[in-house]
């Protein structure tokens, strides 16, 4: 064979196999909890930013709610929390 085809040959073959392989290293990061250890205290709403719910599955067995505060912060909230489900029914209802 022409050197130049394999050449071209052997470079499509590995970003073939580099393109297929990014979604599975995507997945693999996706598919665990996102929070090691959660957070009960009370924190005001003024200094909540944002706030994102994610339901029990199979890359969590925990309902996590995760805030992140006004000045960047992100905390892992504990959902059992009295004031925690009071921010997740507000969430829920909108």
């Amino acid at each position: 064979m022409n050197s130049k085809l394999v050449a071209a040959l052997t470079i499509l073959l590995a970003s073939a196999a580099l393109s297929q392989g990014r979604p599975l290293v995507r997945m693999a990061t996706e598919l665990r909890c996102q929070c090691i250890a959660t957070h009960s205290k009370f924190i005001p709403p003024k200094a909540i930013q944002d706030v994102k719910l994610t339901q029990s599955g199979p890359h969590c067995k925990n309902i996590e709610v995760i805030a992140t505060l006004k000045d960047g912060r992100e905390v892992c909230l504990e959902p059992t929390a009295p004031w925690v489900q009071l921010i997740i029914k507000a969430i829920l209802a909108k």
